[in-house]
């Protein structure tokens, strides 16, 4: 069995002290490979530094909308140079619309994000999203730059702002939320959606799975995703770890061969 962590932030510093037995429990757990995306300017060198130390974590480079303020305009083009630069780098991210979080001032997030978008499209890079309650807003901004490719990250839309995604070449991401039975509108998105389009995520350490409630969450409890997207479609597990595995690598421009968490380049 295989499965993907296409969203992973293993850099942090909650992970400092027992990073290494954090990539080896996820290992030993099926997990196959692990997005991490960086969230600002500050953190792009230690993703790119993590995951050039291990086979099987590859980094995403992005500035996140909850830290607007600590983003530059010199940082944009920081970003395009070191997306030439830096091959292993997968997609841009983590970037989009965050207009939950009060006090965020929302058009200089809409100039990051469409710039950021432009970035990507220059590279040939496929993008993970963060998105809370923005999705008409993030949709109309996709299709006006024609931009097509990536994951919306912890997708907690709706069924057809879904289809829009998907529509435009997108995955959606699934996690931590699935186990929790309260969840129904999550679930019930995971049910309905074709297969082709769910892709696994911890967003470790946030979104901890129900049966580590009130812990740090890790990549190791990814396989509980996986068992509750069986529960909630009603298929056989080996055949989603199998699927979404693909659907991610697919998505994110990876070769067909994986390689395994953990082993040293």
């Amino acid at each position: 069995m295989e499965i993907f962590d296409t969203h992973c932030h293993l850099d942090v510093e909650e992970f400092d002290a027992d990073r290494a037995e954090v990539i080896a429990a996820a290992r030993a757990n099926h997990v196959t490979g692990i997005a991490v995306p960086a969230i600002h300017r500050g953190n792009w060198e230690r993703v790119l530094a993590l995951c050039a130390s291990q086979a099987g974590l590859y980094p995403a480079l992005g500035m996140h909308p909850v830290y607007i303020d600590r983003h530059r305009e010199e940082h944009l083009q920081d970003l395009g140079r070191r997306l030439a630069e830096e091959p292993a780098v997968i997609a841009v991210g983590e970037i989009g619309l965050d207009y939950h979080v009060e006090d965020l001032d929302r058009e200089r997030q809409r100039r990051f994000f469409e710039r950021q978008l432009a970035i990507a499209h220059d590279a040939g890079l496929p993008v993970l999203l963060h998105v809370r309650k923005a999705h008409d807003a993030v949709l109309a901004t996709l299709r006006r730059m024609r931009f097509r490719g990536g994951i919306a990250h912890a997708y907690n839309g709706s069924l057809p702002q879904a289809l829009q995604y998907i529509d435009l070449g997108f995955k959606l991401g699934f996690g931590g939320t699935l186990t929790y039975e309260r969840s129904r509108h999550i679930r019930a998105l995971a049910r309905e959606l074709p297969l082709e389009a769910i892709v696994l995520e911890t967003d470790a350490p946030d979104i901890v799975v129900s049966q580590h409630r009130g812990e740090r969450n890790s990549p190791a409890y990814l396989f509980h995703c996986l068992e509750a997207l069986a529960v909630v479609r009603g298929e056989d597990a080996e055949l989603l770890s199998a699927v979404t595995t693909r659907n991610a690598r697919a998505v994110l421009g990876l070769d067909e061969e994986p390689h395994a968490v953990g082993v040293s380049r």
